[in-house]
């Protein structure tokens, strides 16, 4: 069975409030997309790439991979308006056939290889998985402004992505979101979320993250990802380390 890696990149990055698309700004020489593809691209256990893209900025996508040389992308389609529906498009994009796919954010550039591959393993027994990291920090619930109860924090974790499925699960998850007259008012903001309120009876297994797998949203938090590659290239290579 193939394995199809999704990247999204079709957020329009309001927060960021850049000229361009986040996802073309330059970092560490490479567009911030491109790190993505480049780490599933290195991934053994992917067989193809599917790009997402915001509307208006596919072909210069596929004219940048395409001179990079990326053997695995396989198409760059437009995206949605929002991020359920920009999955949506990219399960119609694959096809009926079976899979395993894994959906990441173009807007994680540090995405290493153990996370990946740590997502195929699990995809061999579940047929959801999500990665994950501790939450170190004390989280409350606030309503009105009032703190109204406190969760163990060890049995809470923060979501990064990639997010994998088998096909056919993520895709009748979205047909029921879709069926259902009250979906348009939830803030469903990844697919996890949407396997856990349509299948309820899938498990979704969770795959441990990285703290460096950051999130692009705001521009300091590129400067901190420049940081990050620059210190990981600057680090000598040990004694019979790879």
């Amino acid at each position: 069975m193939r394995t199809v890696a999704v990247v999204l990149g079709a957020g329009s990055g309001l927060r960021f409030g850049a000229a361009i698309p986040k996802q073309l700004l330059p970092l560490a020489g490479r567009a911030l997309l491109e790190h993505s593809v480049a780490a599933f691209e290195r991934a053994p256990g992917v067989d193809e790439i599917l790009i997402v893209m915001a509307p208006g900025h596919t072909e210069q996508v596929r004219g940048l991979l395409a001179d990079r040389g990326y053997g695995k992308v396989t198409g760059v389609i437009e995206g949605g308006a929002t991020r359920p529906e920009s999955t949506r498009r990219a399960i119609a994009a694959l096809g009926p056939g079976e899979a395993d796919v894994l959906f990441h954010d173009a807007a994680r550039p540090l995405l290493d290889q153990p996370t990946i591959a740590g997502c195929l393993r699990a995809l061999r027994d579940h047929r959801a998985v999500g990665v994950a990291v501790p939450a170190s920090d004390t989280i409350v619930v606030v309503q009105d402004g009032i703190m109204t109860s406190m969760p163990h924090r060890e049995s809470l974790r923060r979501c990064q992505t990639p997010q994998g499925f088998r096909l056919s699960v993520i895709r009748r998850a979205h047909e029921l979101a879709l069926a259902d007259p009250g979906y348009a008012d939830l803030t469903a903001t990844d697919d996890c979320g949407v396997v856990l309120r349509y299948l309820p009876d899938v498990p979704v297994a969770v795959v441990p993250g990285s703290e460096r797998n950051i999130k692009i949203t705001y521009p300091h938090d590129l400067s901190v990802a420049e940081v990050l590659i620059t210190s990981e290239e600057a680090s000598p290579v040990t004694p019979g380390g790879c």
